[in-house]
């Protein structure tokens, strides 16, 4: 089933001012139930603008938008699609504003219209799933916890309304590495646990390697890339005609195709790349010391072959 619909989506903003700008333009995307797409493209492609359409943030101009067969621009059904679309815009702790932790998670419950226990059901769990104990973070402050805890208690507040999407919009931005992977690994639990469909817009290359089954890619609000991460970031050349980098792995392989070491194009992550140098090892062991020693036998007889074989060595450091 098509979680979501795009259909010929175009938008543009200021229309007929000096400063008329189309964000998107004929944008047409099928996201299927279950899939975890990662959205990538350099600052001003359009990928805010194309996931504000999803919830109804941004009404539509042109195309459709559809979400689990709901008409986004159905003013009918407008409620209850931004109650299956789940955002979590980024620094989404700034918009903590309750006294408690427990009543700023439950203001989404309540404005569904749930009665009293179905929204505590919803606020324990939504708590425990992000790592915030019931018991222990329910009275607390918001303004009052770390930085990664008001981040966590900020999307807690997105899952209890239980949604069957989820749009991530730069996750982790801001964060230290290990506010990254705790935060990178919650994203994927809530995949696993809460919402079946996740939307991940991010300009960190390996989270999206790591954790997207597919990459839709844009460039000056169209589609320019649409495939598996391997697909998408073995194409080197239009990934650099978008704008866009690589993953570290991907970088690796490069730099290590120029000395001479063939690795495949489609590695992207690092557990990919530390099997395939594993593989490569095996299938090119290093000659014993006394192959070692008959190599450079000659090279020592002749100071001719030892200067030839420095300067091919010179050369490859060069490359």
């Amino acid at each position: 089933m098509r979680a979501v619909e795009l259909k010929g989506l175009t938008y543009t903003y200021s229309v007929k001012t000096p400063f008329e700008k189309r964000a998107l333009d004929n944008v047409c995307l099928a996201v299927e139930e279950g899939e975890f797409v990662g959205l990538i493209g350099a600052t001003g492609s359009g990928k805010s603008t194309l996931i504000q359409h999803l919830n109804g943030l941004v009404k539509v101009q042109q195309g459709e938008v559809s979400v689990e067969g709901m008409n986004a621009s159905d003013k009918k059904t407008l409620k209850k699609l931004r109650f299956t679309v789940g955002m979590v815009f980024q620094y989404p702790e700034y918009q903590l504003f309750e006294d408690t932790v427990a009543k700023d998670v439950a203001f989404g419950p309540k404005n569904m219209k749930l009665d009293k226990e179905e929204v505590e059901r919803r606020v324990r769990r939504a708590m425990e799933v992000v790592g915030l104990p019931y018991e222990e973070f329910a009275e607390r402050s918001p303004f009052e916890l770390s930085g990664g805890e008001k981040r966590r208690a900020a999307i807690a507040g997105v899952i209890a309304m239980e949604p069957k999407i989820l749009v991530l919009d730069e996750p982790v931005a801001g964060l230290d590495p290990v506010g990254r992977r705790e935060i990178l690994a919650l994203v994927r639990k809530l995949h696993e646990e809460v919402s079946p469909t996740v939307i991940m817009v991010s300009h960190y290359m390996d989270d999206i390697a790591e954790m997207a089954d597919r990459i839709v890619a844009l460039k000056e609000g169209r589609i320019v890339a649409d495939g598996s991460p391997a697909e998408v970031f073995g194409d080197r050349e239009k990934l650099a005609a978008a704008g866009l980098s690589l993953p570290t792995a991907a970088r690796i392989v490069d730099s290590l195709a120029a000395r001479g070491i063939a690795l495949p194009r489609t590695i992207v992550t690092a557990r990919e790349l530390a099997d395939a140098l594993a593989a490569y090892r095996a299938a090119h062991p290093k000659p014993d010391a006394a192959e070692n020693a008959a190599a450079e036998a000659p090279a020592e007889e002749s100071g001719e072959e030892l200067s030839k074989e420095s300067e091919r060595e010179g050369e490859e450091r060069d490359v």
